[in-house]
């Protein structure tokens, strides 16, 4: 009998980061001119996220070599990212994005930069096979597969490989609507990733459109029924809802904010929150009530990843 092959990381992902302009004032974005620079990338947040609780993560991708690119790199390994597996080329260029602000709570406006970007021509061959399987548990979501073909094919490759090799998988759904052909295309490609993974991330609101189901009770049993062990289907303020193999089902309520300032990014946080939990052995309400409580904080703040906590601010919330 072989022995089971060593891990050296927690959680390894795939995907595009971008650099991201928010602009200072409310308004229109054509009408702004002051712009704070930052990260951004559903996969690259979740890693942040989960390197402040004081897990191994791994992230890979494809970045250019101009500035926007040295940024990127160098504010993921300043987390204490594994960015080894991060492939800088000068004949390539890095995507990025334009966010506006809002007052009123709601989706501020997002204008992406990223068609024909150095991560967009990521394929399965890019994949380290070896790098992967040395980390126990992958994350993947929607947005990266989303991208391009080449990057869709290199998802499927990562879950092939992660699951072959015995590892969890979490999933997030992420829905990018307009990087896909079709709204059909998106539900046939984003429902057969997440038929290969364990824990299925959907928010309602995409979950309604990936399942035809109106409840979260609804999207739940959809992707149970074809392999999911654990759906979380997130409610926005009023928390979540669960449907597990081992703790059967039970909401979670939200946690009170004080003032919504940004919506972006509360989706990631909310991952890194179950994902940390259930890593650590922690029971599935447990991970629920953590990620509820980081998606809060994360609508609190500008940035996708200025109101992710370290392990220190989680402890002292008694999470």
């Amino acid at each position: 009998m072989t022995s089971p092959e060593p891990t050296f990381f927690d959680v390894a992902t795939f995907g595009e980061a971008m650099l991201l302009l928010v602009a200072d004032e409310p308004g229109p974005l054509e009408h702004a001119t002051l712009f704070h620079k930052r990260t951004a990338g559903a996969e690259t947040n979740v890693a942040i996220g989960l390197a402040r609780l004081g897990l191994k993560v791994g992230w890979a991708s494809r970045l250019g070599t101009d500035s926007m690119g040295r940024a990127l790199l160098a504010a993921m390994q300043g987390e204490g990212i594994d960015c080894s597996h991060v492939v800088c080329d000068a004949s390539q260029k890095t995507g990025f994005q334009f966010k506006g602000r809002v007052t009123d709570g709601s989706d501020p406006p997002v204008e992406y930069h990223r068609k024909g970007s150095a991560a967009s021509q990521m394929r399965p061959g890019d994949i380290d096979e070896a790098w992967l399987r040395s980390a126990r548990h992958l994350h993947a979501t929607g947005v990266f597969a989303a991208v391009s073909d080449s990057t869709l094919a290199t998802s499927i490759r990562t879950l092939e490989i992660a699951r072959a090799a015995g590892r969890t998988i979490s999933f997030d759904t992420n829905l990018r609507p307009q990087l896909w052909g079709s709204a059909q295309r998106m539900r046939e490609c984003i429902n057969d990733l997440a038929a290969r993974a364990d824990w299925v991330l959907p928010g309602i609101e995409e979950g309604r459109l990936l399942t035809g189901e109106d409840t979260p009770e609804g999207v739940a049993r959809f992707y149970r029924a074809r392999g999911a062990k654990l759906v979380v289907v997130k409610l926005g303020p009023e928390g979540a809802y669960y449907d597990s193999d081992t703790e059967g089902t039970g909401h979670v309520a939200g946690f009170p904010v004080k003032e919504v300032i940004d919506t972006v990014g509360a989706g990631d946080g909310f991952a890194a929150g179950v994902i940390s939990a259930l890593l650590e052995g922690r029971s599935v309400a447990d991970a629920v009530r953590r990620g509820a409580w980081i998606g809060a904080r994360a609508v609190q703040v500008l940035g996708d990843t200025e109101g992710l906590p370290t392990r220190a601010e989680l402890e002292a919330a008694g999470l």
